[in-house]
């Protein structure tokens, strides 16, 4: 008797008919089983993904219930921010934070405007040209306010780039570029002159050169701080440079009775030009000059530049006292200092050394924190950074006569200390001056 046998496969989800015989009350067939074989590699592949997804399943219930957690400190960061900020929701919407701004803008467009005015006389061609670039900023600007979108940091920047072209075309002399025709600084020689202070070591900061006058006598001097590196009321003075190498025939010049005096000397940014002593005044935010022949004082302030160590010179390390830096050079008294207007940045005002008044600004791009000294060459300003305890580098001009800014200058030269106090250029000799942490250098320069 023939058993039909149905055998059911589920891999291949088919049926199998086999042929059998009834022998001693049983049923015996044969069947091929290879269709039966166990799918051990699938089956692996399967228990594989399962693992994945536990784990994937568990790492994210793991996220929910952090983020359970973190979700009360974020709300209660963002309340505490909101409400902190809830006070100044009257600038939005009063709009006197636009306003404010708007008006700043309006009053440094009117500056402008006076200023191109004075140059009128000398240069109308490139006058007009302002005027006309002037009437296009005001333009934008009152766009802004109409459109209610202010980018303000661009429109300053565009406005300190025309004041700076006006102040060079108001009224620098005719013969300025014509006396400084090698324009940029190119060499700077090793130290020709190095030599300890003729006080003590301990005085640090301080300055020294040579008067910068150009028909001036062959008089050399030296300044010295005390009273913590900070004051100073008395300048030293030789008739020669023999007399200065030799540390003999000095006069020592009373700036002021004391260092405490109103017109004491804060700071080591101090200058000598035309027998006249140019330094920053005690604790103010003014200018001194002291002429030496007929023993007056005369002070200016300089509206908005930061002192008492507000923007001294820095790069690793901050020199103390130094907010204010009095330069020399062909027919002109300079002061390089910062503001919070130009923020942080470093200013540069040329002054009349007689009447001692302002006479022109130019605002730069580069941080004053961000260099180690100044100094002013035919009305180009230099910057230098420190490389190492024994090396500065001269990195940085800005031309006043251009308002050009070059930022590639990589001129190295030799120190014997760390610290910087002061470098002045001398139109006279062409000599850089640097008091070095007590030592006082001189170097030849190269055009």
């Amino acid at each position: 008797m023939l058993l039909l046998l149905l055998l059911a496969v589920i891999v291949t989800s088919q049926a199998q008919r086999v042929p059998g015989q009834l022998k001693n009350d049983s049923c015996v067939c044969k069947v091929n089983s290879s269709i039966w074989s166990f799918p051990a590699a699938r089956f692996l592949d399967v228990t594989t993904q399962i693992q994945i997804c536990e784990n994937n399943l568990e790492e994210f219930r793991n996220q929910v219930s952090n983020q359970n957690e973190e979700l009360p400190k974020m709300k209660a960061t963002i309340k505490n921010i909101t409400d902190r900020l809830k006070r100044f929701d009257y600038l939005q919407t009063s709009g006197l934070y636009n306003a404010l701004h708007l008006r700043q803008l309006n009053q440094e467009l009117q500056n402008i405007h006076r200023a191109i005015e004075e140059t009128q006389v000398h240069n109308p061609e490139e006058a007009q040209k302002l005027l006309d670039e002037l009437s296009k900023a005001k333009s934008d600007v009152q766009k802004m306010y109409k459109d209610d979108t202010f980018n303000l940091d661009t429109m300053k920047k565009r406005l300190r780039d025309l004041s700076n072209r006006v102040q060079t075309c108001r009224t620098l002399p005719y013969d300025f570029r014509s006396s400084c025709h090698q324009r940029i600084m190119t060499n700077i020689s090793s130290p020709k002159v190095t030599k300890l202070n003729s006080f003590s070591k301990s005085y640090i900061s301080g300055a020294w050169g040579r008067d910068a006058q150009l028909n001036s006598k062959k008089i050399y001097w030296e300044h010295c701080l005390v009273s913590g590196n900070k004051h100073g009321n008395t300048i030293r003075i030789y008739n020669s440079y023999e007399d200065f190498m030799a540390s003999k025939n000095y006069k020592d010049e009373p700036i002021a009775p004391a260092y405490t005096d109103k017109n004491a000397v804060q700071g080591s940014g101090t200058i000598l030009y035309d027998n006249t002593v140019f330094y920053q005044c005690y604790t103010k935010a003014e200018i001194c000059s002291y002429n030496i022949t007929t023993k007056t004082t005369k002070r200016m302030n300089i509206d908005g530049a930061g002192f008492e160590n507000k923007f001294p010179f820095c790069y690793y390390s901050c020199r103390d006292w130094t907010d204010f830096d009095l330069e020399a050079d062909q027919g002109a008294v300079w002061v390089i200092y910062a503001t919070e207007e130009n923020h942080g940045n470093i200013v540069v005002s040329r002054l009349d050394p007689i009447e001692l008044n302002i006479t022109h600004t130019w605002k730069t791009h580069l941080f004053k924190r961000s260099v180690t000294s100044t100094f002013m060459v035919c009305g180009v300003l230099y910057a230098t950074r420190f490389v190492n305890t024994y090396q500065d580098e001269v990195f940085y001009a800005f031309d006043t006569a251009t308002g050009q800014e070059i930022n590639t200058l990589s001129l190295p030269f030799e120190k014997v200390a760390a610290g910087i106090a002061n470098l002045n250029y001398n139109p006279v000799d062409r000599k850089l001056y640097m008091y070095n942490d007590a030592y006082l250098l001189a170097y030849d320069t190269f055009f």
